[in-house]
């Protein structure tokens, strides 16, 4: 795995639980100073006190736009040298059913967030021709939808689908940038309890995860899978009917619920 260079730093969004915290930790664990996001200073500060290299907390709410343009502001001067966009959170429920303020902060933190970041920080990386971004979907956003969590389903197709044109283009441009995405199944997260369900599947521990992720990243891996089982569903669902694929989807949502 890369380490990295004196004063390389990581910026690491939704780094407060799950899989971004675990991943701040790896990449503390090999050298980067790191730049921990959330809105939940408490668990940002016992993160930090973790770290064995320099590190800091940037307490935000990234569904409201003005505190992302703030992040990038006040660490445009640094050495930035990876941005990992892992906040994101998800619910489920009969479209017609589901809270639409709930929805639209979904898309802000999902989308909106993860595409600002990724735009003023690859204008940055681009610039120096050197830097990494990771960005954090799901297995859902290679599906063609998910009945009963069809906004959370929609906004990692969104993620997905940037993550692999903005990955096209720089290799294009014959640019070192690397943009991946992270397209996990179910992981041992907060995710569940954020969405008010439990797994209907087992999920995968958030530390194995988190680690086959940067792994991969730094392989320059585009579409990272961590498990075989999900690689297979993902590679198998482009070969049965889209109606079949919706209608395991439904069940498998509704699952959660009971």
């Amino acid at each position: 795995m890369k380490r990295a260079e004196c004063g390389e730093i990581a910026v690491i969004t939704g780094a407060s639980s799950g899989i971004g915290r675990e991943i701040a930790l790896i990449l503390d664990g090999i050298g980067y100073e790191t730049v921990l996001v959330a809105r939940r200073e408490d668990r940002l500060e016992e993160l930090r006190a973790r770290m064995k290299n320099p590190s800091r907390t940037f307490v935000c709410d990234l569904s409201e736009s003005s505190e992302c343009y703030r992040l990038f502001e006040q660490t445009a001067g640094d050495n930035i040298q990876v941005l990992v966009n892992c906040a994101g959170f998800g619910a489920v429920g009969y479209f017609d059913e589901t809270d639409l303020s709930r929805e639209l902060e979904m898309i802000d933190v999902n989308v909106r967030a993860l595409h600002i970041l990724t735009k003023l920080y690859l204008k940055k990386f681009t610039e120096n021709d050197s830097g990494y971004i990771l960005n954090v979907a799901s297995c859902a956003g290679i599906m063609p939808g998910g009945p009963m969590m069809a906004t959370y389903y929609a906004s990692k197709a969104y993620v997905y689908s940037l993550t692999n044109a903005i990955s096209y283009e720089l290799k294009e441009q014959g640019s070192s940038v690397y943009v991946g995405a992270l397209c996990p199944g179910p992981v041992d997260t907060e995710f569940n309890d954020v969405a008010k369900v439990r797994f209907a599947a087992k999920g995968i521990d958030s530390k194995k995860c988190a680690l086959y992720a940067v792994m991969e990243m730094f392989n320059r891996k585009t579409t990272i899978i961590p498990t075989a089982t999900v690689k297979l569903m993902c590679a198998a669902q482009s070969q049965v009917p889209k109606g079949l694929v919706l209608r395991v989807a439904s069940k498998y949502q509704k699952m959660k619920l009971d």
